[in-house]
């Protein structure tokens, strides 16, 4: 591409589309925007043969009446030509085809024909899918025939269906199901077919019939297609724009105006005809014709590179808007226009040369980067828009991946490489596998006893001869082994020795191997070659080498795992070509573009051992350069191969984007041509600019030439410290550069920098433009640059340098470049907040981009990454400036950053449930609502556990991974075990922990809460004891008075005998099962939410404590001495020691069923005789659910009968077990008795009975639903021996065989809300005051192991209008449920005396409950006063009224649907 000034004559009329003058067109035509580069597509390309142009402006096509022929070159004159066009008809060889399915789905059929050699194609797609197994079901067709044939090309997955038909899966991604079919048969003339959803069963068909679709012809040589030679030019330059308008030589413009041809051809060739190509590129039709030259000569009063420069000024005004072709011809002329006025007030040609060119003086004998930075006012906030948060949900259900590891099994080399790895064991120096073209070769070096062996074993066909020698002094000498070492059948020659492998390996016939015993030689290592059939093998051109010594410190080691967890297999491959990858970062982008094709099949996980590499990679545990000499040029296309793949993946798999953005975020943009050959040129005009070249600069030069990255600039650190040492060196450590890797290269840096004062100048600005050079194509997260490869930016070159040239993306945000300038003028405030703002609505602004398709995705998502990480830099430079803020400014923070990881987060709806709280908390605090602050509390908690979650989740996914990849590459232990903490570490919920836990006391003390949440207030003493979950030593007894430390506690679990107090900053319900045992067991239990306290308690592990409760409910400890201890147990004192509690075996009385008004104490349990004694007592607002029973001793009955005798015995078997001890046996107690077999009598007498009680029967419903009712009993019964409950009675020393289940059966009510009311307030004893907890959906979330608070209120006795909360829901979930039947347990064995064993068996609905996470933000028992109101008080009316009823204090559970108030259970409050 020529980069002078064009000086053109040209013979066109004005344009009235968009007001231009010929005169004008051509002054743009023939301008030369090299004085600064502007963002203005000029037609000034054509290849030096001669070839007509056109000009055209933008989308408004401009209307030519003249075809003009161009001949190229500089200040040469432009004559228009007439040329006759010469259109011909082809044939398409490629059609499209819609059409629309039931249920609202689209499918789309695109074929193409065999063209040229290559294979055609159907390529199928159905969006807006709802079926989840689609099939297609096909056949072929020939011309004149009806039948079908099936083709031997055929789909993965594809099935033979009765030698007729073909059955292939469709892929699914999101809502869109793919399938590709390629056609190699000159036969296939169509294809007919149905589509079938496999899950279902449904077939979809055309109006009753199949589908067809034919398949075009083929053409073989489209370049028998003729094009008009007047549209070649045009499509040229259209090229020459989508290629970045890069600087071509004479021959790549002939190759390009060919290419262009081609693609006009190709576009022929798929049906579109040449008029409407004509009217695409050329905006009408051509009549000849002419004009004068005086018409367009153009005005010389003004210099045209200074109207050149006022045009650029003018646009960096508008703020780099992307301009049509005529809005840039209108700029161009307004310019002109603007400098003539400037004339005529008097000023000369030569003071506006003055002033423009004052903005370019760097650009004499300088390389100048020009970034988009448009102008905006100087405003400390922008104004966000309002939008609905709920826009930011991103919601994926789980993908299946596929099992890589079972799809083949290992090669006899890979079984190979295995046993010998563990037959040597330990004494491994060296495992490496060198590919050796579609074949391999392993290498294993050992020393075992202090004997070096190489083992050398290959799959190659043909016979292979190794010509080695040793390695003594340095690496990679060539000396002839002693004859000591020398193999039988080796050949020594002068400086080396030839040794034939041998046939044959281990039973593996397919194997040729040797063995080479080095002895205790001081041998360094061995090169070698192969030779095979007359044929040199070498290693990429190099010669082999091992080394038989370690050549660094062993690191230490893992064990390794089984991989599980992880996708091992590509793993192991990633682990195999290591050897290949750390030649340089050319060669490992390329190899991860390659391998990612594989891992992105297995899914997340093969997804996250790519991320887990590459990590790996960036924080230098892996080698970036070793023995191989790449340009930077290379590098960055390498990188635009793999960031190109990622882009593809990001758009075929949403569901993974977080990974993958994680992905992008470890490798740079990457980019061709020009841009990474930039980096080359500017290193050599840094040298030249500033008479720095040799010594030191020539060896960075060399270094940065091969391996080149940001961070190791250390330069511009050590001139800018005016020329000290120690920070040179300190820069590069820091970055993991030491001397000693510098001198490993194989163009080593050896030599320290040294340069002189006058040269400091020059140096700084040159490093600095050269350093934003590298960010550009090396930085997926560096702001500056990720926002000009996304606004466009040029790079003017200087001498021998290129031109880069970075067009704006079109179809952004017109809101977006404002922004971004408001983000880079503002970027190193001291206050964070605008910036914050600035950031998060750019990120807004880019959201909708990012979720579909569109040119040049991946610099947007770039951009986003670079945003993203920008926010999480600066709230930690903001920390700092606010320890003083109040609580409005800190909620604003975190909502911004909760907003910024919700765009960054998968599957983030709780996230965004926890953001819009944040906001409406804000709206409560600046109004000083009456209980903002414990509001607020809630929030956070919530918070804190989708931050624990998300991190869980990171662990599970990435750390195996780590670990298993770590071990095979033999990373450094401290940089496996970290892994995942420092990938959390590196994005906003880091920041985001940070905040919470300093608005945490602010929140506390506004709502005099305390550090502590006393839930069962018992003073004690004891021995403190760390435990990170109370379930993991439920089953424990401790010998002396235990203060549990525990780090989780998920509400259901037994607290353990010997323990005196519970202490842990998980937040159980106050009325979850645990919480009640404490309070009857009288042991401490208390959620601490100071997490200082929590460390210092944890610090007194083994130490003697005394807790103590404070008359304001606060829990205070202190050390004690041992005596002290002893003094509050009281061997032998039998009131408390555990009691002995017998219970009476209750007996089978012949009924499998009964009604409500058939339950007694010999039938059933407290549970369901409260239920019966309420029916009809209650006044009639308070609703009771229909109930039957299954009685006591059923179970036993039915264990009995003849057909369940193996079931009994294997019971029995175990049972025996678990009373010595084993207590792993309970759970194959519980999956014994679902073997169980019930009696024919026992559905019939529960048919009847429910029939009766106008409950519905499972079994009208269908075989199938009777089944799953008959399963939910089984899993009743079954519940005697959970872990909790056998425990529990173990503890309260009850005969466990003496235990009976009765069952209580009940119409599930689809609650809106559950609730559990205790009657006394369970935390102060006040018989005045009603407690009670309330959940969304079924209580189960409230009584069982799921984390988050329940809305908790008390309200007087004596004034049951007025409830008083005492803390907002944090509960995650809700589970709600269709309408069906609950079987609930009622054992015999719960509310007795001295012992409360309720909770501790399961109840269980006959349908599944479904999890949804709950949104309180428009929950209006917590954002609306009156309803909340009126709830809470109906709730609290039902307890005063059920406890008057009964005559003691009661535990009552109860649900509300559509304002109804329905009792499902009521026992004694213990």
């Amino acid at each position: 591409m020529h980069t002078q000034s064009m000086g053109v004559k040209i013979q066109v009329p004005s344009c009235a589309a968009c007001n231009q003058t010929s005169k004008q067109v051509i002054r743009a035509v023939g301008s030369s925007f090299a004085k600064p580069s502007i963002v203005f597509p000029a037609v000034d390309y054509a290849p030096s043969n001669s070839l007509q142009s056109r000009f055209f402006c933008g989308s408004s096509k401009i209307s030519r009446n003249k075809e003009i022929s161009v001949k190229w070159n500089t200040r040469q004159t432009l004559v228009a030509v007439p040329k006759a066009i010469v259109a011909t008809e082809n044939a398409p060889i490629e059609m499209t085809k819609d059409f629309n399915l039931d249920g609202g789905s689209l499918l789309k059929v695109k074929t193409s024909a065999l063209r040229n050699g290559s294979p055609g194609s159907v390529e199928l797609e159905v969006t807006r899918c709802n079926a989840t197994s689609l099939i297609l079901h096909w056949g072929a067709i020939q011309d004149g025939k009806s039948k079908w044939f099936l083709p031997s090309s055929w789909p993965e997955g594809t099935k033979e269906y009765k030698k007729r038909a073909l059955q292939s899966p469709f892929k699914k991604a999101g809502d869109s199901a793919t399938l590709k079919i390629e056609i190699n048969d000159p036969k296939f003339q169509a294809i007919e077919f149905l589509l079938k959803d496999d899950a279902t069963d449904k077939w979809f068909k055309l109006n009753g019939g199949n589908f067809r679709v034919e398949v075009p012809k083929s053409i073989t040589d489209i370049s028998q297609i003729h094009i008009p030679e007047e549209l070649i030019p045009v499509q040229a330059y259209l090229r020459w724009e989508r290629n970045g308008k890069q600087n071509y030589s004479p021959d790549q413009e002939k190759k390009e105006y060919e290419e262009a041809r081609k693609e006009l051809q190709e576009e022929v060739a798929k049906g579109t005809s040449l008029e409407v190509i004509r009217s695409r590129l050329l905006g009408g039709k051509n009549d000849s014709g002419s004009h004068s030259e005086d018409s367009v000569r153009t005005d010389s009063s003004i210099p045209e590179e200074l109207v050149q420069v006022q045009a650029y000024i003018r646009w960096e005004r508008a703020g780099k808007p992307n301009f049509s072709a005529e809005e840039q011809l209108v700029e161009f002329e307004e310019a002109r226009k603007e400098l003539q006025a400037e004339l005529s007030r008097g000023l000369t040609v030569k003071d506006l040369q003055k002033r423009l060119q004052s903005n370019e003086k760097q650009n004499n004998g300088k390389a100048v980067t020009k970034t988009s930075k448009p102008e905006v006012s100087s405003s400390t906030r922008i104004t966000r828009k309002s939008r609905d948060l709920s826009d930011l949900i991103h919601k994926y259900s789980k993908v299946k991946a596929e099992v890589v590891a079972s799809t083949r099994e290992p090669t006899p080399l890979e079984l190979v490489a295995q046993e010998l790895e563990d037959a040597n064991n330990d004494s491994v120096l060296l495992r490496k596998t060198f590919k050796l073209g579609d074949k391999e070769l392993l290498a294993l070096v050992s020393n075992p006893g202090g004997e070096v062996f190489l083992r050398l074993v290959s799959n190659m066909k043909e016979p292979l001869l190794l010509h080695w020698a040793v390695s003594k002094n340095n690496a990679g000498e060539w000396q002839a082994p002693p004859a000591s070492i020398v193999p039988e059948n080796s050949n020594v020659l002068q400086g080396s020795c030839e040794t034939p492998f041998t046939e044959g390996f281990s039973g593996h016939s397919s194997l040729q191997s040797l063995e080479i015993n080095f002895g205790k030689n001081e041998f360094i290592g061995t090169p070698f070659v192969l030779l095979t059939g007359g044929t040199w093998i070498k290693n990429n051109g190099s010669d082999f080498y091992l080394p038989l010594k370690r050549t660094e410190e062993k690191r230490p080691k893992h064990s390794l795992s089984d991989g599980s967890g992880t996708a091992k297999q590509l793993l192991e491959d990633i682990a195999n070509m290591e050897s290949e990858a750390e030649r340089s970062l050319m060669h490992r982008y390329n190899i991860a573009a390659n391998i990612l094709d594989s891992a992105k099949h297995q899914g997340e996980l093969g997804l996250a051992g790519i991320l887990v590499w590459l990590r790996f990679m960036a924080t230098r545990q892996l080698m970036w350069n070793k023995n191989y000499n790449v340009k930077p040029r290379e590098i960055s296309a390498a990188q635009d191969r793999l960031t190109d793949s990622l882009q593809a993946l990001y758009l075929e798999q949403p569901h993974n984007r977080e990974l993958i953005r994680l992905i992008m975020g470890t490798v740079g943009r990457g980019g061709q041509g020009d841009v990474g050959q930039r980096i080359r040129d500017e290193i050599l005009v840094i040298q030249r600019n500033n008479d720095c070249k040799g010594a030191m600069m020539e060896e960075w030069h060399q270094k940065l030439h091969n391996n080149t990255s940001p961070d190791d600039v250390a330069l511009l650190d050590y001139i800018q410290s005016d020329f000290n040492i120690d920070i040179y060196w300190k820069t590069l450590n820091s970055n993991g550069v030491t001397k000693e890797r510098l001198a490993s290269y194989d163009r080593p840096i050896v030599s320290e920098p040294k340069f002189s004062p006058n040269q400091k100048e020059g140096l700084i600005r040159d490093l600095t433009a050269y350093l934003r050079t590298l960010k550009a194509v090396h930085s997926g997260a560096d702001l500056e640059s990720a926002i000009a490869s996304c606004m466009g930016y040029s790079a003017q070159g200087f001498d021998f340098m290129g031109t880069v040239q970075i067009h704006p993306i079109s179809g952004l945000s017109e809101a977006l470049p404002k922004l971004l300038s408001f983000v880079l003028q503002h970027v190193e405030d001291r206050e964070v907040t605008p910036l914050l703002e600035g950031l998060l609505e750019a990120r807004r602004e880019l959201h909708p981009t990012l979720q579909t398709s569109r040119d040049r995705l991946k610099d947007i998502i770039f951009l986003d990454l670079a945003l993203d990480s920008t926010v999480r830099t600066a709230v930690e430079r903001g920390l700092e400036g606010l320890n003083k803020a109040g609580p409005q400014e800190l909620i604003t923070i975190i909502s911004l950053v909760l907003e910024n990881l919700c765009l960054s987060s998968d599957n983030n709806e709780e996230f965004v449930y926890c953001l819009k709280d944040w906001v409406k908390i804000l709206q409560l605090c600046k109004a000083g609502a009456n209980q903002w602050a414990l509001q607020a509390k809630s929030v956070l908690d919530r918070t804190r556990l989708a931050l624990a979650d998300k991190a869980e989740i990171y662990q599970t996914i990435l750390q195996p991974s780590a670990k298993y990849l770590g071990t095979l590459l033999n990373v450094q232990t401290w940089a496996v075990d970290i892994f995942t903490e420092e990938m959390i570490r590196a994005g906003s919920a880091a920041s985001l922990s940070l905040l919470l836990n300093r608005i945490d006391p602010v929140l506390r003390n506004i709502a005099h809460l305390g550090s502590w949440q006393v839930i069962s207030p018992v003073p004690v003493r004891g021995y403190v004891v760390v435990v990170d979950d109370l379930g993991d030593v439920q089953d424990k007894v401790y010998e002396n008075p235990t203060i549990l430390v525990a780090g989780r506690v998920k509400g259901e679990e037994e607290i353990p005998g010997g323990a005196v107090a519970v202490l842990t900053p998980d937040m159980p319900d106050v009325l979850s099962h645990v919480s009640v045992r404490a309070r009857n067991s009288k042991v401490c239990f208390a959620t601490c939410f100071d997490s200082n306290v929590l460390s210092n308690l944890r610090s007194k592990e083994g130490k003697a404590l005394r807790v103590e409760i404070t008359a304001s409910s606060d829990l205070v400890y202190s050390e004690i001495n041992e005596a002290e201890v002893a003094r509050s147990i009281h061997v032998g004192d039998d009131d408390l020691a555990p009691p002995n509690i017998v219970l009476k075996a209750k007996k089978f009385v012949g009924k499998y069923a009964v009604a409500s008004d058939e339950f007694s104490k010999e039938l059933v349990g407290a549970k369901s005789l409260n239920i019966a004694n309420l029916k009809g007592k209650l006044p009639s607002w308070i609703r009771l659910p229909t109930s039957v029973a299954l009685p006591f001793g059923v179970f036993e009955s039915v264990l009995s009968e003849n057909i369940n005798k193996d079931v009994a015995s294997e019971i029995s078997t175990l049972s025996n077990l678990v009373t010595k001890g084993d207590f792993s046996k309970l759970k194959d107690i519980r999956k014994a008795v679902l073997k169980v077999q019930a009696p024919p009598k026992l559905i019939e007498e529960l048919k009847l009975k429910m029939i009766q009680s106008s409950m519905p029967w499972p079994g009208d419903e269908s075989e199938s639903r009777l089944e799953q009712a008959c399963t939910s009993i089984k899993k009743v019964w079954a519940s005697k021996w959970n872990e909790r409950a056998y425990f529990s009675t173990r503890k309260a020393r009850i005969d466990h065989n003496d235990l009976r289940m009765a069952v209580l059966v009940q119409e599930i009510i689809c609650a809106d809300y559950a609730f559990v009311i205790h009657t006394i307030n369970p935390a102060t004893g006040d018989r005045s005051e009603i407690y009670a907890e309330v959940v969304k959906g079924l209580g189960e979330t409230l009584v069982g192991a799921y984390s988050g608070r329940a809305l908790s209120f008390v309200c007087k006795k004596s004034d049951l209008n007025n409830p008083k909360i005492t803390g907002y829901p944090s509960k995650r979930v809700g589970l709600f449920i269709k309408p069906s039947v609950i079987f609930r347990s009622d054992s015999n064995g719960e509310d007795l005396e001295g012992y409360a064993g309720a909770g501790l068996y399961d109840s269980v609905p006959m349908d599944r409950e479904e999890e949804r996470i709950v949104d309180y933000s428009s929950d209006p028992l917590v954002s609306d006063n009156s309803f909340q109101q009126k709830i809470l008080s109906k709730i609290s009316a039902a307890g005063a009224a059920i406890e008057e009823l009964l005559g003691s204090a009661q535990d009552i559970e109860g649900v509300i649907r559509d304002g109804e108030l329905y009792i499902v259970q009521t026992r004694p409050q213990m």
